[in-house]
């Protein structure tokens, strides 16, 4: 089983992006996706974006994930 968390593409410079990931701003690789953009949102795993996601199913993924939170007392 693997996580995968979902972010937002701040910048892309060769195959190398800096993703936002609630706040937080990580370099990840994009050898895995082709044809991303700045302000696409993806799913990141282990340092590498393995998915391009729309506007509508990464914001579902994010109000999951602050639902998650608060059910854990977060």
């Amino acid at each position: 089983m693997c996580l995968g968390i979902p972010g937002k593409v701040e910048a892309i410079e060769g195959k190398e992006a800096v993703v936002d990931v609630g706040g937080v701003k990580r370099k990840v690789r994009l050898d895995l996706v082709e044809g991303l953009n700045q302000g696409d949102y993806v799913i990141v795993h282990a340092g590498f974006v393995i998915q391009k996601l729309t506007e509508e199913e990464a914001k579902d993924l994010f109000d999951a994930i602050e639902e998650l939170g608060e059910a854990m007392n977060w």
